[in-house]
């Protein structure tokens, strides 16, 4: 187990190593953190692109690390566990340089058997909000106490920095869907919110953590949203704790089309989530920086990487390129490995031939935003687990060790040939959003990719501590630090983001495709 915590003087040490990059401090925890942090949504232990981003992360200056107990269903927090292992271990960072946040709430995976298991044995987690199959909630005391014991093994820590109630307000859409008066489901929200706590603070005093706070979607919600949270009432309830309390930290999301942080006025006096925070001292840690939602579409606030389209014909023979590329894979080189019995083959052939469902539904996706969510999202860790499993194997076997650079060059073409369909969309949108940044704030009108400015609108808003990216490749890090590496002042930006909400609506007016 890693001892120690994040410090101020840690912090501040390594701050002072990297003079270029945006450092901030994280509300009234002393500590300072990197303007940028990892966020851990979507990586995994086991994923090597996964773990090298985040080495590199850390080693160019990034020291906050996001994670929860529902990522990867644990498999998060193992990967962040492992990497700090090997470099605080190497004497590589130490350990009071880098804070790490984790979260709990969500019973799902391992957590909803475990759950349901305790049910059966008439041990049930207490205040259960069970949501949908295979989904429920909980943050009551027994519950969190059980979550921060397995986060801190998973991590290898003795002491985690920061720990969030995860979406508390599953309790509140519960509520509504049961057709409870919203006075009593906001009474009995709060009176859990100050249970946990009360939990929490005793957490801190056994040095298991050292500070807490709440991470809500509903922060920048209309307060005649259902399950809004009311940041003030959160902050009446630590106060009432006692006045040397230790919540010091929320978690939000905020981009450029959700930019309710900003300016929505939900707070007691005409006050916004992003102005209580600011008065009260608390750290903010900004989430979903680049996905923004906006009516019932996903915007990716990212580059495309394809800029024009590619002849049909062209695009057909790299999916027949890549077929003939998996079916080498999987009668040729696999039949011939002893060392992989047949059931795994299969398994493999499942998992890591893609060609099939390309030759299929190439032109189906609709939009780009959805072949990319495809394409992240399901083919993508599918292939990468299999091209994992089968790297160590390549040292022995020349045929594997030939075909893997091969076919990664004949997937990454195929890729590039689908994704151009929706090129002439996607780029035209992009520089729509380009230009609406423009208009909104000169500052935002940087040179750089969309992700970058989209990054940079946020860093540089007043209150903001730390934009959570997810940075599951060494690109993504790279194309994130390189442009925080250009000042930019924080200042109050309630003007720019209300212009931006004004424009925001326009950008599909005219039907544009996603």
């Amino acid at each position: 187990m890693i001892s120690g915590h994040a410090t101020p003087e840690g912090t501040q040490s390594l701050a002072q190593a990297f003079p270029r990059l945006t450092f901030n401090r994280l509300g009234k925890s002393g500590l300072l953190a990197s303007a940028a942090g990892f966020g851990c949504y979507r990586v995994n232990a086991g994923v090597t692109a996964h773990a090298n981003a985040l080495k590199k992360a850390l080693a160019e200056g990034v020291n906050l690390i996001d994670t929860s107990v529902n990522y990867a269903d644990g498999g998060s927090e193992q990967l962040v566990g492992e990497v700090l292992d090997e470099l605080i271990g190497s004497s590589r960072m130490s350990r009071d340089q880098v804070v790490i946040v984790s979260k709990g709430g969500y019973l799902q995976g391992n957590n909803y058997t475990l759950s349901q298991q305790r049910k059966k044995d008439g041990n049930p987690f207490e205040e259960v909000v069970e949501y949908a199959e295979g989904l429920e909630h909980c943050i009551h005391p027994g519950f969190l106490d059980d979550q921060i014991d397995r986060s801190l093994k998973r991590l290898g820590l003795e002491t985690l920095d920061g720990y969030l109630l995860h979406n508390p307000e599953y309790y509140l859409g519960w509520a509504h869907k049961q057709g409870v008066d919203r006075e009593r489901a906001d009474q009995e929200y709060y009176r859990r919110i100050e249970q946990a706590f009360r939990y929490l603070e005793e957490a801190v005093q056994r040095g298991r953590i050292r500070f807490y706070g709440i991470s809500s979607n509903t922060f920048p919600a209309p307060t005649n949203d259902p399950e809004f949270t009311a940041l003030q009432r959160v902050w009446e309830i630590a106060e009432s704790i006692g006045s040397d309390h230790h919540c010091q930290v929320i978690q939000l999301p905020f981009n450029l089309f959700e930019t309710g942080a900003a300016v929505g006025k939900n707070q007691p006096d005409q006050k916004t989530v992003l102005d209580v925070a600011r008065e009260k001292g608390l750290g903010v840690l900004v989430n979903r920086p680049l996905n923004a939602f906006t009516g019932k579409r996903m915007v990716r606030l990212a580059s495309i990487e394809v800029r024009s389209r590619m002849d049909y014909a062209e695009i057909i023979q790299s999916i027949k390129d890549l077929a003939q590329s998996e079916t080498r894979l999987w009668r040729k080189i696999l039949p011939e490995m002893e060392s992989v019995p047949g059931g795994l083959r299969v398994r493999i052939k499942q998992q890591g031939c893609f060609a099939d469902t390309l030759k299929h539904h190439w032109r189906t996706f609709g939009s780009y935003e959805r072949w990319r969510e495809a394409r992240d999202g399901i083919f993508l860790p599918r292939i990468q687990g299999v091209m994992d499993f089968l790297l160590p194997l390549a040292g022995n076997n020349p045929d594997l060790a030939g075909w893997i650079p091969s076919h990664e060059k004949t997937l990454d073409r195929a890729l590039r040939a689908v994704a151009s369909i929706y090129a002439d969309d996607a780029v035209a949108l992009e520089k729509r959003i380009i230009n609406m940044l423009a208009q909104a704030d000169g500052a935002w009108a940087h040179p750089g990719t969309l992700s970058q400015k989209a990054i940079r609108a946020l860093v540089s808003t007043a209150g903001v501590s730390t934009v959570l990216v997810g940075m599951r490749k060494e690109a993504y890090v790279s194309d994130v630090l390189s442009d925080l590496q250009h000042p930019i002042t924080t200042a109050d930006r309630t003007d720019s983001w209300n212009r931006l909400k004004k424009a925001a609506p326009e950008i599909f007016s005219d039907g544009m495709h996603l």
